[in-house]
Order: structure tokens, then sequence, then C-alpha cells
């Protein structure tokens, strides 16, 4: 298979177009002292945008990204592009890390040198990866998907063959979270033969089966379900557009850039472990890097779409279906669900189960050091 080096490289036109529409911008009202009930604060997005019109560096950051390795390949057709850094150490293993919404590629910036030269960042060279970041189909530099259906169970046989057949690992690693942790764990259940193991931060997919014969709910599941609930009451309605319509959002999110700001940005303050200053956890330039590239390669309908596809082949677990791959988890406390051990025991083989003292879901940028030392410490005994 062909591998051919890539470089980021966005058009000057397209950031002269997104200036004038952030120029142009038609603000809404908001009631006073509403803050961020209501979503995101519209005094923030004006000092934001502000910024991005006057401050933000686009081609500083693209100079940024572009210090990595970048590749693409076709895998059954589909134009992917990844990150590969080559693990500096005796024996590195082979690690495919994914991302999810509403990130890209830039949320892995932290911990692929982490990952690839251990010794670098403090650590053992014994403990080093080959280290494997594509962007998701539909989502920043690779290709849309060519038709329905691309799910987390479709982006895992791309992985495999991508991992496999293009780049040439008889087995591998692999690590998400967010949709990336519904992509890893579907490597774990489908291609538990090409799998080493798994690591995860998020384990509230899928739903384990609780019919005839399995034991009764503890006291934290309770608590947890109760938890899951609570949150898709209060804060899963975003979820629930981009699962029942996603190109009737992509309209305004794909023409308006604040409007697209607005959208994902708000995410990051809600999601974080920031008592809500979103930028305690993220500086402009990350939370603008991402967006951008979100803009400038008109990505956020084919991103959200994937919601779409997720809740149309929803995975629910039989009395004797478990993911039988070795399984590492992660748990950051601002995550959006801490299941306790035992709920995801009832789905996956839990091998290591490391509950965080600070932490959100963006445990990649946010905590780096800790998710890094978590995904060495679980996969050392597995070499």
């Amino acid at each position: 298979m062909v591998i051919s080096p890539f470089q980021i490289d966005i058009d000057k036109a397209i950031l002269e177009d997104l200036r004038s529409r952030l120029l142009a911008t038609r603000w809404p009202d908001q009631l006073d002292g509403s803050d961020w009930i209501y979503g995101t604060n519209v005094d923030y997005l004006k000092e934001l945008v502000s910024y991005w019109i006057n401050e933000f560096d686009w081609f500083a950051q693209q100079e940024m990204l572009n210090n990595f390795q970048h590749f693409t390949t076709i895998v059954e057709g589909h134009d992917v592009h990844f990150i590969k850094e080559d693990g500096k150490g005796p024996k590195p293993m082979p690690l495919v890390i994914t991302h999810g919404w509403p990130s890209t590629i830039l949320e892995m910036y932290k911990i692929i040198p982490m990952l690839a030269d251990p010794a670098s960042y403090g650590g053992s060279e014994n403990d080093s990866f080959d280290v494997i970041a594509p962007s998701l189909p539909g989502y920043g530099f690779s290709g849309k998907p060519l038709k329905a259906g691309m799910d987390v169970e479709g982006v895992a046989a791309l992985w495999t063959t991508l991992m496999t057949d293009n780049l040439g690992y008889p087995k591998f690693a692999s690590h998400g979270g967010d949709i990336g942790a519904g992509v890893t764990s579907q490597l774990g259940r489908n291609h538990a033969d090409r799998l080493i193991g798994i690591h995860l931060t998020s384990v509230t997919r899928p739903d384990p089966y609780l019919g005839e014969g399995s034991r009764p709910l503890t006291l934290a599941e309770k608590a947890h379900v109760a938890q899951r609930q609570d949150w898709q009451d209060n804060e899963g309605g975003y979820a629930h557009v981009h699962g029942t319509k996603p190109q009737t959002l992509s309209y305004g999110l794909n023409d308006s850039p604040a409007g697209l700001a607005a959208w994902i940005v708000e995410k990051y303050r809600t999601w974080s472990d920031c008592a809500g200053d979103v930028e305690k956890r993220f500086s402009k330039n990350e939370l603008l890097t991402n967006i951008t590239i979100y803009w400038a390669t008109q990505t956020i309908n084919t991103s959200v779409r994937m919601y779409y596809e997720n809740r149309r082949n929803n995975w629910v677990v039989g009395p004797n279906d478990k993911v039988q791959t070795p399984t590492g988890v992660a748990i950051f406390p601002f995550d959006l669900a801490t299941p306790p051990r035992e709920w995801a025991e009832r789905s996956y083989d839990i091998r290591s189960w490391t509950e965080m003292p600070q932490g959100g879901h963006f445990a990649a940028m946010e905590e780096p050091e800790l998710l890094v030392e978590d995904i060495r410490s679980f996969f050392r005994p597995l070499r």
C-alpha cells in the first residue's frame, strides 16, 4: 500500500474568508447575569472571536503541527490521514490512538512525543511506542466517508487494515477516549486476534447485559445509571441533535465560524476540569487551532454525522458477549461519566483500573502526564 508524506497547508484565501465572516458576525442577545446558563456566554465568545481576528496566528500553529510526521494512505477506498512517530527504544510497541468529538488530531499533540520517546520525558526507553494517530474519517485531514454507515465499528475495521496491511504490524495496541473509546472497544471486540490490548478513558458503551442471569446492580452501579440519565437530561441535547438531524445543524455551523466556535468551546468548558474557566485547561490558541481545522476542512457536518451512524448501530452486549481483549481503564473525575469498575467488568476483561485525582473528558490535553503513565503501565506486562 502507498504511504504518502503529507503537510498541513491551509490556503490563505480560506483564512481571509474566515476573517471576513468573523468581522460580519451578527451577535445574539443574552440575558443580564445569565453567564453560561443558556449555553456559550456571549461576552466570552466575543473575546475569543476578537482574539481569532486580531492575534491568532494559524500559520504558527500549522508549523507546530507539521513538526510531526504526517502521512496519508488509502484504506479500503478511504483517504486516511495520520501522524506516525517511530518509537525511540529497543522494541517499540505499535499503538494507534484515536481522538473523539469535538476534537481533532490536535487532541493528541502533547502525548504523541511522550509515548514515542519516553526517555526524553522522564520515562524508560523500554516503554516506547510507535505512535499512529489517525484523523477519524470525516474529521480534519482525513477524507469524508464515501457512503452512509461509517460508525465506530466501521472505523475499527479501517484501523485494523491501516495497522496490519498498510503499515505492516501483525499485532498492535490501541487507546482512545470519547468516540475514540468506541473505536478502540470495537477493535477489542471484533479484531481481538490483532490486538495486544486496549486502553480507554471511557467505558459508558457498550451497554452491558443486565437481563436474566446477570448479577444485580450494586449501589455504585445504580448511582452510575442515575448519573448518566441526569447527564442525558441536562447535557445530552447536542448528542440528540447530532444523532437525529446532523445535516440541519451543519448549515449553520459550516457557514458561521462564530457559531462553530460557540458549539465547540462550550463542550471544552463543560466537559473539562476547569471550574468554569475554560482557559485554565486550554489556551485560546489550542481552542482556535482545533476550531480552525474544522472550519478550513469543512468537516463539522461529517464529524457530527457519526453520531447518527452510531445511534443506528447501537452496541448492546448479550449474555455471553464480552470484549475479550485485555483492557486498561483510566477514569478522570470530571469526565462525562465515572462508572465503577464492576460496571465495566460486565463488558470488558479489565486488567487495570485507575481513578485519577484530577482531569476531565479531554485527558490527553488536560492531564497528559497522568494519561501517558497509565498507558505505559498498562501495556508494560503485555510487551
